[in-house]
Formats: C-alpha cells, sequence, structure tokens
C-alpha cells in the first residue's frame, strides 16, 4: 500500500472514530454513566475507601476469592545439591545445573556419571 493510500484510510478511521465519539458525547445513558462515576469517586474520597472496599462492602464472597487469586504464589526454595568428584575429590555446591564447572564436569565424564557423584 502507498503511503497516499495509507494516509487516507487512517483519515477515513478518525472521521468514523470522531463521528462515533460525537454520538457517544450525545447518548443520555452515556452521561448518567459518567454522572454516577463521578459522584461514586466523590463519596469513596470523602469517606476514604478505595474500590477494593466498594467491591467487599457490596459482595464479601468476591472479595475473598479475588484476595486469595491476587496472593503471589511463592516458589518452594531450591535445595543446595553438594557434588563430589572422586577423582579430585573436589566439591560443588549449587542449587542448579548451571554451574560453570558442574557443566565442565558433565561435559568431561558425562551426565549420569556426575549426578551419581551427589551426595545425600
Amino acid at each position: 500500500m502507498s503511503k497516499l493510500a495509507e494516509f487516507r484510510a487512517a483519515e477515513r478511521a478518525l472521521q468514523e472514530q470522531l463521528a462515533q465519539l460525537e454520538s457517544l458525547k450525545n447518548d443520555a445513558s452515556l452521561k448518567k454513566e459518567i454522572e454516577f462515576e463521578e459522584k461514586l469517586q466523590g463519596l469513596m474520597k470523602t469517606y476514604g475507601k478505595s474500590l477494593r472496599d466498594i467491591i467487599a462492602i457490596l459482595d464479601p464472597s468476591l472479595s475473598k476469592a479475588s484476595a486469595v487469586a491476587s496472593a503471589p504464589k511463592q516458589r518452594r526454595a531450591r535445595v543446595v545439591k553438594v557434588y563430589q568428584n572422586p577423582h579430585t575429590g573436589e566439591l560443588i555446591e549449587t542449587k542448579g545445573g548451571n554451574h560453570r564447572g558442574l557443566k565442565a564436569w558433565k561435559e568431561e565424564h558425562g551426565a549420569e556419571t556426575v549426578e551419581s557423584w551427589l551426595r545425600k
């Protein structure tokens, strides 16, 4: 698509959106919703309440469910694994398999062999 055609299409879409915006501005139900929201925000500010407080007042069961759902899930702490090389007696302590020395051992001796060196 040429730049001119792209420009005209964007201009046409903008005009359509402006027309839709004007029709919404004149909509009586939208005006009522805006008025309601403004009054609700004023009441919340007057009484020092947040939207969560309002939801808890109107539907306590919903606020408990969302509190449980929004609680961050804790990951289990990784266990420290200790590997001992039987050839050199060298120890490597790691919480994951991304340790440079452990990777070198696995390349040299093979992953299964190195896993057998895990201390219990």
